[in-house]
């Protein structure tokens, strides 16, 4: 819990009482406490001290390493460390950039670099810079380490098959387990594969190539590719604005299209309702059509009408034959003038 403080009590045979601000404040470092146990250091078993004894003291554990580019593995193998036993101290031993480059090779990170990530893990009680590279009894005796975690691979160094050898055969070897795929030498073999990508992103930042030992042509095919890069994401910006203002139109296509739909069915249902083989005009235009043929073609007489009553005053009209008589064309004046007097005389007897 964040504030809280953890304090370990000592008898008098014991240096005065530690106080120590938990995930508020750095682990302190070995060299620069006043917490070496002048009184003597029982031996614990393992299964002792997974049962919490003794009551009076934690059980000491110590974790060593290189700790280089400070990683997720590292502090989940700090973690295992601490939780080992349910009290438990850890401290951490780093070794000095003269020891790691001697047996191991050069480091990322120098010795106080890495000194400071340790002191600012969670787990950390205590932090031992210049740690032995191979543990000692008076390393062990000086320090009260109870146990040594770490894991369980031999450790081939310094002409030793394993390194801990000594410490398994003593019993205070207690191993942990390792984070697979991540380690110091992953992160340096990306770093390693991808240079050009760093080296290039920094030049860009405004280190100089001095600063990254790139040399001349280096430097400038690393800016050239910079401006390729730029234009590359320039274009790769515009495509993606092109893209979106496609999309943005084939949505407002999409519901142009979908309302044109609509407003055609519906003209065409208005349509049908109109025209249609029941439609509204078709008995409108029947009904105009008989109108019109009523207007043309008035209700005849009928056939057999009442006779008319004739005056006694008046005589019968007379009856007139229209069709012509075929008469031969007079042969001269005189019959022409003969029968004329005929036609005459003929009208008189009628009369």
């Amino acid at each position: 819990m964040v504030g809280h403080q953890e304090c370990i009590m000592e008898d008098d045979n014991h240096a005065p009482q530690l106080w120590r601000k938990t995930l508020t404040a750095p682990a302190p470092f070995a060299d620069e406490t006043n917490c070496q146990c002048r009184a003597p250091h029982e031996k614990l078993t393992i299964a002792q001290a997974r049962l919490g004894t003794p009551a009076d003291r934690p059980v000491r554990v110590y974790a060593d390493g290189i700790f280089d580019l400070f990683h997720s593995g590292h502090a989940r193998a700090l973690m295992q460390a601490k939780t080992l036993f349910p009290n438990s101290y850890l401290l951490v031993g780093v070794c000095s950039d003269d020891l790691t480059h001697k047996f191991k090779g050069f480091t990322v990170m120098n010795e106080a670099e890495r000194y400071e990530a340790l002191r600012h893990c969670r787990y950390v009680d205590e932090v031992i810079r210049d740690a032995p590279w191979t543990l000692t009894p008076e390393f062990l005796e000086k320090h009260k380490i109870d146990f040594v975690a770490h894991d369980d691979i031999p450790y081939s160094s310094a002409g030793s098959d394993d390194v801990y050898k000594h410490i398994k055969e003593a019993g205070m070897f207690v191993p942990t387990q390792r984070t697979e795929g991540i380690s110091t030498s992953d992160i340096i073999t990306r770093i390693v594969r991808d240079y050009d990508v760093y080296a290039r992103r920094n030049l860009q930042r405004g280190y100089t190539a001095k600063e990254l030992n790139v040399s001349f042509i280096n430097e400038k095919r690393y800016r050239f590719q910079n401006q390729v890069d730029k234009m590359k994401e320039k274009v790769k910006n515009v495509e993606e604005r092109s893209k979106e203002f496609v999309n943005r139109v084939e949505e407002k296509s999409h519901d142009l299209i979908q309302k044109w739909e609509e407003k055609s069915r519906e003209f065409i249902g208005n349509f049908l309702e109109l025209f249609g083989p029941d439609g509204a005009w078709k008995q409108m235009f029947q009904e105009r059509s008989s109108r019109m043929l009523q207007a043309l073609s008035p209700k005849q007489s009928p056939v057999s009408s009442p006779t008319r009553s004739r005056s006694p005053s008046r005589s019968p009209s007379p009856t007139f034959s229209w069709l012509p008589l075929k008469t031969s064309p007079p042969s001269s004046p005189k019959a022409a003038s003969a029968s004329i007097s005929s036609m005459s005389e003929g009208d008189e007897d009628e009369k």
